[in-house]
């Protein structure tokens, strides 16, 4: 018997305006025992067909995959894989030397809620956050090697820790098909080692991709702190013109990923120094030392009931910087916390900076770059919030 979900009176407007989640508060009563990842109809409460999607037990219960009613069978979701691909063809993403790494599957953005894609000079590395995507792993590897042809040598399933913990079910990550060491990437001519198995996400942040090449063109003759290195994506950007460039991070790993991708592009350049320190012990102790900064920290919040605390973190944060920054710098900002707001993440750097005294003007905001495409419906698909500051 296929399930059937019913609303609350009134719930089901959120769902009239194309929003792609339910939550477990707007059903009235599901007929059937639909186990997580089934595929799922929604009705409202007169028996008006809403919309289909995948179950799953917990505060968002239908992830949707079509307002339409549908079959969601392998051709549907062979259609959607292409639709995101012809798009970013359209936005110049593909068959450009210079730039052979971008994000293939968004998500809610590419209308394929829990399922992630990103391509890797010819190694597309997937991830999926739900078991309706992940019971069709093998299917959807085996779509975008049909898709993108010859362009892939490799494909890697990295959900062992993305699956949600209830479902019960133990993924392990693994080739799906062919097999890679890591590889070498180009964005933008630079160049960047790819460690999928034993890096963060899928490897690399490539969402920072436009604001890293921003961040190239205010770099030139200054004293530069990367805060949260990671991979060193910005330090590399920042070393062609800069001064001195410093990468700190907590994890060894990463401080040696970042000297590794530094000596890729610039060899054994003395004007870079990998540092492995706690981030606010650091920034403690660096007055008027850097006149350009980088906080770009993993996400300090992932659900709403820790929002507040991860305000404050992003005001500390701020605060230290603005505090010690020279006179005449420049900061960029980020939050990559989804709960976080673009207005509450300003609001957090505006206290942190009133706190100061000090003046400070915004020279750019920016966001995530076209292949992490927001859903217009969907406002919580824009999760990454930046800002550049100019600080007297």
């Amino acid at each position: 018997m296929e399930t059937k979900i019913v609303l609350k009176s009134g719930k089901e407007q959120s769902v009239k305006r194309l929003h792609p989640w339910i939550f477990s508060g707007a059903i009235k009563k599901i007929y059937g025992e639909p186990s997580e990842g089934d595929i799922v109809r929604v009705f409202d409460n007169k028996d008006n067909f809403l919309a289909v999607g995948h179950y799953q037990p917990g505060s968002i219960a239908v992830r949707i995959l079509s307002f339409s009613d549908v079959n969601p069978d392998i051709d549907f979701f062979r259609q959607a894989v292409s639709r995101a691909y012809e798009y970013r063809k359209a936005a110049g993403l593909t068959g450009n030397s210079s730039l052979n790494v971008f994000r293939l599957i968004h998500a809610e953005g590419d209308g394929l809620p829990g399922f992630i894609a990103d391509y890797y000079n010819g190694v597309v590395v997937m991830q999926m956050h739900s078991v309706g995507m992940y019971r069709i792993r093998k299917e959807l590897a085996g779509i975008i090697r049909e898709i993108l042809g010859p362009q892939v040598t490799a494909v890697y399933d990295k959900s062992g820790s993305t699956i949600p913990f209830m479902s019960g079910i133990k993924p392990d990550n693994e080739f799906l098909f062919g097999d890679s060491e890591p590889v070498i990437v180009t964005e933008y001519g630079f160049r960047f080692k790819i460690d999928w198995i034993g890096g963060q996400k899928t490897g690399f942040f490539i969402d920072q991709r436009e604001n890293r090449r921003l961040l190239g063109e205010y770099a030139k003759d200054r004293r530069v702190l990367n805060m949260f290195g990671y991979t060193g994506g910005f330090s590399v950007y920042a070393m062609k013109d800069a001064r001195l460039v410093d990468s700190v991070d907590s994890s060894a790993q990463a401080v040696e990923l970042a000297d590794e991708n530094v000596k890729l592009n610039f060899g054994d350049d003395p004007r870079h120094t990998s540092i492995k320190a706690d981030a606010f012990g650091f920034l403690n102790d660096i007055r008027d030392k850097y006149d350009l900064i980088i906080l770009d920290p993993p996400a300090f919040a992932k659900h709403n009931n820790v929002l507040s605390n991860a305000l404050q973190g992003y005001k500390r944060l701020n605060m230290k910087a603005i505090e010690m920054i020279r006179p005449g710098g420049i900061i960029f900002t980020f939050s990559c916390s989804q709960v976080v707001n673009r207005e509450n993440f300003r609001k957090s750097v505006f206290a942190a900076a009133a706190n100061t005294g000090r003046s400070v003007r915004i020279l750019h905001q920016m966001s995530q770059p076209p292949d992490h495409p927001v859903n217009i419906y969907h406002p919580e698909s824009e999760y990454l919030k930046g800002l550049v500051l100019y600080v007297e």
